[in-house]
């Protein structure tokens, strides 16, 4: 039986585009994935007999993430680079982007049952994301097939056309990995988290130091991929803020969705007009802002997330 029309597979794009990026941890990387998986699909012939259409995709998805991963070195975040930098240390040299446990918009990957919204969210943040990096792909793929997309064993084992047993070990090994890794869970984003991110917004636009720092936690992060540096801690990253070169005076933030976390698009007065700077993610309990990832080589991709290109709806800041 020949595969349906591009138009009916394209519509497994955007869960094929969540699993992916779990899988490669890079919002391009996964789209790549994902348009390589739909050609062959529509070059091929799909047999019933080995199950639906979906897994069939999901089987053909899986060959491409494990072929990329076969030459890419593990992406990670700032954190697992190395200890946390002093205040006043330098940013060092800029990194590849193949290091980086990268964003993805949370609209190009989330479009599912809004009662599995809290699961599937959970398991884009950048710290899960950089978590499942640390198993290799076969673990990685049943990991996600069965904790996160809930897949029966029996359907993950047909997918890999191994055993019933065989997925339950490498699930086992892939959950002891990632124990010591994983983050704590996020809190729903609720009023009084909203109210701390319209707090944080006005004290980042006035270049409110005292009271940016005010709203962090007391272990809250701070890095600026695409350089290793980070930061941990209230004292420290106010004494890393106090000694910017006031890049982001004047700034503008946009809001924006990112890998299940609030995000905005960082916009820098250039004097005559606003242009993208950065790509903010944030982490967010009630008790404060946990972490700050400020991306500063993403200022491209803004369109990608639903943000202008250019900031000339901002008026001018005040003289």
């Amino acid at each position: 039986m020949t595969a349906g029309t591009a138009e009916g597979l394209d519509t497994y794009r955007v869960e094929l585009t969540g699993y992916c990026y779990r899988m490669l941890g890079s919002g391009f990387e996964a789209e790549d994935a994902v348009q390589e998986t739909l050609l062959r699909a529509w070059r091929a012939s799909y047999d019933p007999a080995r199950g639906s259409e979906r897994a069939w995709l999901y089987a053909i998805a899986t060959n491409v993430c494990v072929d990329m991963l076969r030459s890419a070195q593990r992406r990670a975040t700032a954190m697992d680079l190395g200890p946390a930098t002093g205040p006043g240390a330098d940013l060092g040299t800029p990194l590849p982007q193949g290091v980086w446990v990268q964003p993805v918009p949370d609209h190009r990957v989330l479009d599912g049952d809004p009662a599995e919204a809290a699961v599937q969210r959970e398991s884009i943040r950048l710290a899960f994301v950089a978590a499942l990096q640390h198993l290799p792909p076969r673990q990685r793929a049943v990991l996600i097939l069965r904790d996160v997309l809930g897949w029966r064993a029996a359907e993950v084992a047909r997918l890999f056309d191994t055993t019933v047993t065989s997925v339950h070990s490498s699930l086992q090994r892939a959950r002891s990995t990632l124990a010591a890794r994983r983050p704590a869970p996020a809190e729903p984003i609720g009023p009084e988290h909203r109210d701390l991110l319209t707090r944080y917004v006005d004290a980042f636009e006035r270049y409110d130091v005292a009271a940016l720092v005010g709203l962090l936690t007391e272990d809250a992060t701070m890095s600026m991929p695409p350089f290793a540096w980070w930061s941990r801690g209230r004292d420290d990253i106010a004494a890393a803020l106090a000694n910017a070169d006031g890049t982001c005076r004047d700034a503008r933030l946009l809001p924006a969705a990112a890998s299940g976390s609030p995000a905005f698009g960082q916009y820098r007065w250039t004097g005559t007009t606003y242009e993208p700077f950065a790509l903010v993610v944030l982490e967010v309990r009630r008790a404060g802002i946990t972490s700050v990832t400020t991306h500063l080589d993403l200022a491209h991709t803004f369109p990608w997330y639903g943000l202008p290109a250019g900031g000339d709806d901002f008026p001018p800041p005040a003289p």
